[in-house]
This record gives structure tokens, C-alpha cells and sequence, in this order.
């Protein structure tokens, strides 16, 4: 069993999952910083990353394991995981292949591409332009 205190502070991996069995996983671009998305893995999907190298989550809609860039080619090459203190989330840090740019599904460089506006409460504004055809790079699927 795993105690509070080798969790926290010990040096063996022992990633706590929710009661879904799903862990939060950020992914970062190792070169800019950037935070490019927030996904969950299950238990398979962080033994595949850590076995091939290329970051695997489990998608809540679909019920299903996906490796990233399966259907656009976006990769993600995970180059360092790195856990927090409660080892309940996941920082993956990456890296995206320069032909690759875009890891959103709508087109963006990253998943978050728009932010609450100033002294608003319910108004977003965009805070990144589009750096590909999302039609063009999943026209395959239609």
C-alpha cells in the first residue's frame, strides 16, 4: 500500500486515478511553454504513452483510448511526464513536430485560444488566430 507520505514525497511512481478511473493530463510544448490541451488517461492510455513515447489519452465522450494526432497527424512526442505532489495530475511535456503546428481540432496552436474578457463575467475574446484548415486536415473522416 502506498501511504500518504511516500506518495507525496517518495520517489515511486503511483499515479492516483478518480473513481473513473481517469487521471487529468495537461500537455505543454517543451520548446515554447505553451499549454497546448487538458485530457484524462486511464490506466492503458499512461502505459501506452509510457511505452511508445507518443501521448495516449481516453476520451470521456467516445469511451475509448486515442493517440493524439491519429486522425490529423498532430503528434505529441512526450519527451518528460512530470507528476505533482498528490500524483493526481499529469504534466506531459512534448514535443510537436514543426510540420505539425496545430493541436486543437478547431485550428488553433493550443486548445485554449480564447480568454474571459476583462471586467466581464460571462464574455470571451480570442487570444490566438487559426494556424490551419481543420477541413482540410480531417476531410478524410467526413
Amino acid at each position: 500500500m502506498v501511504t500518504k507520505q511516500i506518495r507525496e514525497e517518495g520517489l515511486e511512481f503511483s499515479p492516483k486515478f478518480d473513481e473513473n478511473g481517469l487521471i487529468p493530463a495537461i500537455a505543454q510544448d517543451i520548446k515554447t511553454g505553451q499549454i497546448l490541451m487538458a485530457a484524462f488517461m486511464n490506466q492503458a492510455s499512461l502505459e501506452m504513452t509510457i511505452k511508445t513515447g507518443f501521448a495516449t489519452y481516453f476520451s470521456r465522450s467516445r469511451q475509448k483510448i486515442w493517440k493524439k494526432g491519429q486522425d490529423s497527424g498532430h503528434v505529441q512526442k512526450v519527451e518528460q511526464i512530470l507528476v505533482d505532489c498528490d500524483q493526481d495530475c499529469l504534466i506531459l511535456k512534448v514535443l510537436i513536430p514543426p510540420e505539425r503546428t496545430g493541436q486543437c481540432h478547431v485550428g488553433y496552436q493550443s486548445c485554449f485560444y480564447r480568454a474571459l474578457k476583462k471586467n466581464s463575467v460571462n464574455k470571451l475574446e480570442f487570444v490566438a488566430e487559426k494556424v490551419y484548415d481543420p477541413k482540410e486536415v480531417y476531410k478524410k473522416q467526413e
